[in-house]
């Protein structure tokens, strides 16, 4: 009798596992996007230079991608937006509000690398010397 019951129960547990994972699963998939998105600017953007770059006037463009996309996303999928219940946000300024979200929640990961310390590796793109030879000269 006892062996039934536990038989039973980790059947359970195994169909309530691959519930949770189905779950999980679909959550990854409906979110793949915005993960990949701040993984990329938490994890793989050197922030400090970045910083610099904005403070260096690099904020302009920055503020002008982020209307320009606004526009964009307007005029692609015009609508108003209802989300929050009690106002209703004409086309155009919803969408720009979504990017500042965005731009802000980007600039929160800056924030946060700083914070935590991490530094990711600096990636060399430029090809090795031809040859392969140190470019100093040997002393004999």
């Amino acid at each position: 009798m006892a062996d039934s019951s536990l038989i039973e129960t980790l059947g359970r547990l195994a169909a309530d596992f691959a519930q949770l994972a189905i779950l999980v699963l679909g959550f990854l998939a409906q979110h793949l996007l915005i993960i990949a998105w701040f993984t990329w600017w938490l994890l793989a953007v050197k922030w400090a230079r970045l910083w610099e770059f904005l403070g260096q006037g690099g904020w302009v463009v920055l503020l002008l991608a982020m209307i320009a996309g606004a526009t964009a996303w307007s005029q692609i999928a015009p609508s108003d937006c209802a989300c929050l219940g009690f106002v209703t946000i004409s086309n155009f300024w919803w969408q720009l509000l979504a990017v500042t979200l965005l731009a802000l929640a980007t600039l929160f990961c800056g924030w946060l690398q700083g914070t935590i310390g991490w530094r990711p590796p600096q990636i060399d793109l430029e090809a090795p010397p031809a040859g392969g030879h140190d470019l100093e000269p040997a002393h004999h």
